[in-house]
């Protein structure tokens, strides 16, 4: 491709070239017989000379801004590329076939085969997403079974002793009331522990999928009350207009539930704000927290869920990435792309 550009190019510059020289001559013939009579020797080879400058200035400043015109196409069309945009067509202008014709035609198919495998490593995800969710059905019932049998083995007993503890109480009080006295204090502490133990298995038991809730539907209710629990200011900003897919929803929600672990985890964090937006080109939700933050080599591949984060973003396209500076909190970004109908670019 670039060397019959190269060679196109080369007969092209050669063509104007000749042309100039040609243009040139002419005019400074005809100024020279024109003005012979008119001006003195030196003055006629001045300004002739100027005249050549004049001509070749202006020849040049329109190739420079020939060729300039199609080079910014080139770089605006490259450069939406590398931004994801994998939809941008440079258009062929109408106006001949000149040297660029073919290297724009070969970026169109390369573009155009770029976009396909988008598309295609999208529904591939979107697939997979959706087949791993069905077969992690019978792991998930299976889960449920577990922790019916540990809520049975652990509060359920926990209970029995309380009501026992309980039941006995008002006679001991009257028999020997510092024998109350410490079976009360046993009592506050078995409820204590109950408790504890109900709140880690109804944390377990929380629905993890959508539930066939939209994303938006299962985060105004899932994301205030696991802020509530963790004693974070918890803001979201939905900013999506249009509906996404159930894979993609099915990996922001996970995302979003892995990042936001992470922060009660690492962060001592106060306040945390979750964004939904969205470009012409892409999606994006992105995580901000006001903790204490870590060093960027302080983050090693599988550290702070970036890697489960990065696969899933990364199954449909897109891409996960941390951001964070001591003492000024972190944010989390996902960006995932877009893929339309091609556009051409003039």
């Amino acid at each position: 491709m670039m060397v019959r550009f190269l060679r196109s190019g080369k007969w092209e510059m050669i063509g104007i070239f000749v042309l100039a020289t040609w243009i040139t001559a002419v005019l400074a013939f005809v100024f020279w017989y024109m003005m012979e009579q008119h001006l003195r020797p030196i003055e006629l080879k001045v300004w002739t000379g100027g005249l050549i400058l004049l001509s070749s200035g202006g020849v040049g400043y329109w190739t420079a801004q020939r060729f300039g015109r199609r080079l910014d196409t080139l770089h605006l069309s490259l450069k939406q590329a590398v931004n994801g945009n994998y939809e941008a067509r440079i258009a062929e202008d109408g106006k001949g076939h000149h040297s660029f014709i073919p290297i724009y035609r070969e970026f169109n198919e390369l573009a155009e085969q770029m976009e396909g495998k988008m598309k295609l490593l999208q529904q591939m995800g979107e697939e997979r997403v959706l087949s791993e969710t069905a077969s992690n059905e019978a792991a998930v019932l299976e889960e449920r079974r577990r922790l019916a049998r540990d809520l049975h083995d652990t509060v359920s007993q926990q209970l029995f002793a309380i009501h026992m503890c309980a039941s006995s109480l008002p006679k001991l009080q009257q028999v020997d009331s510092e024998r109350a006295a410490s079976v009360l204090d046993q009592l506050i502490g078995m409820s204590n522990l109950a408790q504890k133990q109900m709140r880690n298995f109804i944390a377990q038991l929380r629905p993890m999928e959508l539930e066939g809730r939209t994303l938006q539907e299962a985060l105004d209710k899932w994301f205030p009350d696991y802020c509530r629990q963790n004693h974070l200011q918890g803001v979201m900003e939905w900013k999506l207009t249009e509906r996404l897919s159930e894979a993609k929803e099915h990996q922001l929600f996970l995302i979003v539930q892995e990042a936001m672990a992470n922060i009660v985890k690492h962060a001592s964090a106060r306040g945390v704000t979750l964004t939904l937006a969205e470009t012409e080109r892409q999606t994006m939700m992105i995580l901000a927290d006001d903790g204490k933050g870590f060093k960027a080599d302080a983050v090693k591949g599988g550290s702070y869920g970036l890697s489960t984060m990065q696969e899933r973003a990364q199954k449909l396209g897109g891409t996960a990435e941390i951001v964070s500076k001591l003492g000024s909190g972190t944010r989390v970004k996902v960006t995932i792309p877009k893929i339309y109908r091609g556009e051409q670019i003039r």
